[in-house]
């Protein structure tokens, strides 16, 4: 069962509270052709209960974003010349860290496979010192775990834990269990292991089953809105793997109310966003 004060946390709010109290969440995502995977993760953070938002967006597509994330405050990153992020974007995400103090760090979906961008990627792991939620793109630049520092969410899914493990789909489907528990104890993270049953296994040897969700959230951009969801409870302090569990309940729930209105053929993660604030009240 997911951590019931969490949902009421999000449920009620203090009468002298301001946007500061929530957290804010820094997003680092999008590049040509992805712009979409940077707003349902955006959207998704705002939509679980975040005080404030920030998207690192490539600097040419930052009209985009700017235009269809009323909320969200944008900044614009330097690019390289197939409008993805480049390496240098770091002494602005580093500064933007240092002055701004957000709560905790997505970085992944829609990065693209740029190698420029990798680079950018793997700096902004390994030195930027916040809670992060790493997914997609973020972690296809890595050659394994790397980061070491409790407070990490990695959300893989089979393919990406294969590439980062060594390993074969078809091993790491057919381990799912211990293979998301001994990734979790060796490198310090917390796993969410993504999938049929989505599996959180924590650094200390914690463990969850997740039985909410749907064949039809097998589809684009489902995984960024639970990136999006992961770090915004992160932001608002609450400990990661408890985090990651409550948000792959919650986004497993939000598609399970989707489909009742749609079908599974049809279920689109734009469904999702639609369907959080109905599965918080839900829980």
């Amino acid at each position: 069962m997911i951590n019931k004060n969490i949902v009421k946390v999000l449920l009620k709010r203090k009468p002298g509270a301001n946007k500061g109290d929530y957290g804010h969440v820094f997003i680092i995502a999008g590049s040509l052709g992805m712009t979409g995977a940077a707003y349902l993760a955006s959207q998704a953070a705002l939509l679980t209960g975040s005080g404030l938002v920030t998207l690192g967006i490539p600097k040419s597509l930052n009209i985009i974003l700017a235009k269809k994330l009323v909320e969200v405050m944008t900044k614009p990153l330097p690019e390289t010349k197939e409008k993805s992020f480049s390496l240098n974007a770091f002494s602005e995400i580093d500064k933007f860290v240092k002055l701004r103090k957000p709560n905790v760090l997505a970085i992944g979906p829609g990065l693209s496979q740029n190698k420029n961008t990798q680079v950018l990627a793997r700096k902004v792991v390994s030195e930027i010192e916040l809670p992060m939620v790493i997914d997609a793109d973020g972690l296809n630049t890595l050659k394994s775990p790397v980061r070491m520092t409790y407070g990490t969410v990695i959300t893989p899914h089979p393919g990406e834990m294969a590439r980062l493990l060594g390993a074969d789909v078809a091993e790491v489907q057919a381990n799912r269990k211990n293979i998301a528990k001994n990734t979790a104890s060796k490198y310090n993270v917390v796993v969410v292991l993504k999938g049929h049953k989505t599996i959180v296994a924590g650094p200390e040897g914690q463990f969850y089953i997740n039985n909410t969700g749907n064949p039809g959230m097998a589809s684009a951009g489902c995984g960024d809105v639970l990136t999006g969801m992961i770090a915004s409870l992160v932001g608002q302090g609450i400990e990661p793997f408890e985090a990651a569990k409550c948000g792959v309940y919650l986004h497993g729930l939000a598609g399970d109310i989707a489909v009742k209105e749609t079908c599974q053929a049809s279920l689109r993660a734009t469904d999702l966003l639609d369907n959080i604030h109905k599965a918080i009240l839900l829980a």
